[in-house]
């Protein structure tokens, strides 16, 4: 088992301490790379100096070219790094990586017109059986950021225990009906016949040069593969211990995502973060200040974020303060 390591990552002991303060618990980091049929993908593990025995959770980022810190060369919020460093102090060692075609992953994507959803989730797959490998975990947690929800709830049924954050509730055709719904209906009428014959597995061939940019087709195999997973019934279909957050301010995903996601699966736990935003941070103000927080990163991420994830984690019942639970 041991030897089977190699075939899929090289361990690069890059290593570096970290504290925040004098009373912080040090953690390492170690950059960790799984070896592709396209190239490498890399990665980071954050850990307590001494790793034995204890949980790691992989940390799937959200859509686009979000990098393994929560990062994209528009905006820096450091959202998963300081979800990492906060785990990794608390005695969770977590794995988060640049998606495939992202940041320092970058060689390893393929061209637009051969990328697949199912290839992030294959990518997860893959990390999930590397780290079965490692005899000092003691169990594997998937935690899923926004769109990383969806591929996360997928790909964790051979892992221990699933964190949805900021997960949307309906299926990507839905969502970008929804997200159509303001524009005239002309649009409205000529965008959701493409996506209709997308979602039945049929590419367009003439579109509409207004429409070219977002469903070009060299984009539409990609958007088949993935119009075809619905989270409903995905998170129905997973039976491990199941947590879905959201925050109360999230401009992009919906407290009523999180209450479909908690609807077609009863057993997980619904935790709704008072004025949590999408990228983790406590805000009170306007829209304007809840987007200045995505460039923002030295703002910390919520409190209650980190304490929920780790009693749960940790299994520490006690420790769950939900502002909801089912």
């Amino acid at each position: 088992m041991k030897k089977s390591i190699s075939l899929l990552v090289l361990f690069l002991f890059s290593t570096s301490l970290w504290a925040a303060n004098k009373e912080d618990t040090v953690f390492v980091e170690a950059k960790i790379t799984l070896q592709t049929k396209t190239g490498e993908i890399f990665g980071t593990l954050t850990s307590p100096e001494k790793i034995e025995n204890i949980p790691v959770a992989l940390i799937i980022a959200g859509s686009g070219p979000t990098d393994r810190d929560g990062n994209n060369p528009m905006m820096k919020n450091n959202s998963l790094k300081m979800l990492a460093h906060a785990l990794s102090k608390n005695g969770i060692a977590t794995l988060r990586y640049d998606k495939r075609g992202i940041a320092e992953s970058k060689l390893a994507g393929k061209s637009e017109v051969d990328l697949r959803f199912d290839d992030y989730i294959n990518d997860v797959k893959d990390w999930i059986s590397l780290l079965k490998q490692d005899g000092r975990f003691s169990g594997i947690v998937v935690i899923g950021h926004s769109e990383g929800s969806l591929i996360g709830m997928i790909a964790a049924t051979n892992a221990d225990r699933f964190i949805s954050i900021a997960g949307a509730g309906q299926s990507a055709d839905k969502l970008i009906k929804g997200q159509l719904s303001a524009q005239p209906k002309e649009i409205q009428d000529i965008s959701f016949l493409v996506i209709d014959s997308l979602k039945m597995g049929k590419t367009v061939g003439n579109v509409n040069p207004m429409l070219y940019s977002l469903f070009r087709p060299s984009i539409q195999p990609y958007m088949i593969s993935w119009f075809k997973y619905d989270p409903q019934e995905e998170i129905s279909a997973l039976h491990i211990p199941t947590m879905i957050i959201q925050g109360t301010n999230d401009i992009q995903v919906t407290v009523e995502d999180g209450q479909d996601l908690s609807k077609a699966n009863p057993d997980a736990q619904l935790v709704l973060i008072e004025n949590m935003n999408h990228i983790f941070k406590i805000v009170e103000g306007d829209k304007q200040a809840n987007l200045a927080t995505y460039n923002n990163p030295d703002l910390p991420i919520a409190n209650q974020l980190i304490e929920l994830i780790v009693g749960f984690v940790l299994d520490r019942s006690d420790d769950l303060t939900y502002t909801h639970k089912k």
